[in-house]
Parts: C-alpha cells; sequence; structure tokens
C-alpha cells in the first residue's frame, strides 16, 4: 500500500509544478478535433483548406498540450500559440470538432497562460476545515 500513496504523492508533487489541466484539456481539445475529422461525410460539415490544415491545426494543439505538461517553463508561448490554433480550428476543422474541441483548447491555453509556478498550492478541503475551526 505504501508504493501507491507514495506513486500518488510523487504524481502530486509533479503536477503542481506545471499548469496540468491546462497542459490536459489542450491535449483533448487536439484529440477531439482530429477525431471527428476522420467522421463519416454525412456528419462533416467541411474538410477544411486542402484537407492538411484540417489535420495539422489540431496536431500541432496536441504537441503544445504535451510540450505545456513537459515544458512548463515555455507555457506563455506555447499557451498563446494554442489558443491562436484553437481559433484557426474553427475555419478548417468541422467548426473546431464540432465546438467542444475548440472549447476544450481555448479553455486549455487560458489556464495555461494563467497558471503561475510561484504561487502556493491550494490546501485540500479537510484541510481547509481544519484550520477554520482551530483559528
Amino acid at each position: 500500500m505504501s508504493e501507491r500513496t507514495d506513486f500518488r504523492s510523487a504524481f502530486r508533487r509533479w503536477r503542481a509544478d506545471r499548469p496540468f489541466w491546462g497542459g490536459v484539456l489542450l491535449t483533448l481539445g487536439g484529440a477531439e478535433i482530429l477525431l471527428t475529422m476522420k467522421a463519416s461525410l454525412k456528419v462533416v460539415l467541411h474538410v477544411g483548406m486542402q484537407g492538411l490544415a484540417g489535420y495539422l491545426l489540431p496536431a500541432l494543439m496536441v504537441v503544445l498540450g504535451l510540450l505545456i505538461l513537459f515544458n512548463p517553463t515555455q507555457r506563455l508561448f506555447y499557451s498563446i500559440t494554442a489558443v491562436l490554433l484553437s481559433l484557426g480550428t474553427w475555419l478548417t476543422s468541422n467548426l473546431g470538432g464540432f465546438f467542444v474541441g475548440l472549447l476544450l483548447g481555448m479553455v486549455g491555453s487560458c489556464l495555461a497562460f494563467g497558471w503561475l509556478p510561484d504561487q502556493e498550492p491550494r490546501k485540500r478541503w479537510g484541510e481547509r476545515r481544519s484550520t477554520v475551526g482551530a483559528g
């Protein structure tokens, strides 16, 4: 059981050192757009600019999401580029993956942009409650 708690605590420390949810949402948004590009022709609204940009922009969104997760020092550049790519999928990839991928990419990029590395980690709900009662 201690190995499991060691893994959990190590993962929590790793997650706290980076804009985790921003990178995850951005990666999921790009993956969702790529999956909607594989939809049947009855579902697809339009293929996009010769089809290449329809696959290139969401693939770059996935790459930028992974870069935000594994190289958080450059998160500002990655998140600004990801916002522009997410907006570009509106035109090139079935209205941004039928709005779902577009919204996931935008929210993930904004979360990554707003993340502060030197901010004190939030206390868990049970810890906050016991602190309030003691004060």
